[in-house]
């Protein structure tokens, strides 16, 4: 029981960071599709809500001085931009957990001003979407019995 508490964590806390990871650990780990969904689901809802009010609470409290001088419109920016004039947060949403991390995507709709209740909601349907799409498909490429000798 121990050893299952500490692999849920271990995927967990990668989850915080980057989502993607959560999926391929968990079908690794042999979890079904509901611990993948979950604990993948869990750890970027846990980033999601930290950095949404530790956000606010720095931005408040503590003041950065920023000396390099950065780019405003890289390529990456242009197409964060591009994503949302067409499809707003749900957009950012959706390519979170493929493209962007956890922290990243928040911090993204933060910038835009978009409501923390709009955030939690997309951030969350997109986070279980992503992890029943690729914790399925993991599996099943998994199953695939060239695959699984190349494994081992």
């Amino acid at each position: 029981m121990i050893d299952y508490l500490l692999k849920f964590l271990a995927i967990y806390v990668t989850c915080l960071f980057k989502f993607v990871a959560g999926p391929i650990l968990g079908s690794a780990a042999g979890y079904s599709i509901f611990e993948i969904t979950i604990v993948s689901v869990a750890g970027m809802m846990t980033s999601v809500f930290l950095i949404s009010y530790l956000g606010d609470w720095i931005k408040t409290n503590w003041s950065f001085k920023v000396s390099k001088k950065r780019n405003k419109f890289s390529k990456k920016n242009r197409r964060i931009v591009k994503v949302w004039q067409k499809f707003g947060p749900i957009g950012i949403a959706a390519i979170t957990p493929m493209l962007l991390t956890p922290i990243g995507g928040t911090i993204i709709m933060s910038a835009f001003r978009v409501e923390k209740k709009v955030v939690f909601t997309y951030m969350f349907l997109s986070g279980v979407f992503w992890a029943i799409i690729l914790g399925a498909s993991i599996n099943q490429i998994l199953s695939i019995p060239i695959v699984d000798k190349l494994i081992g």
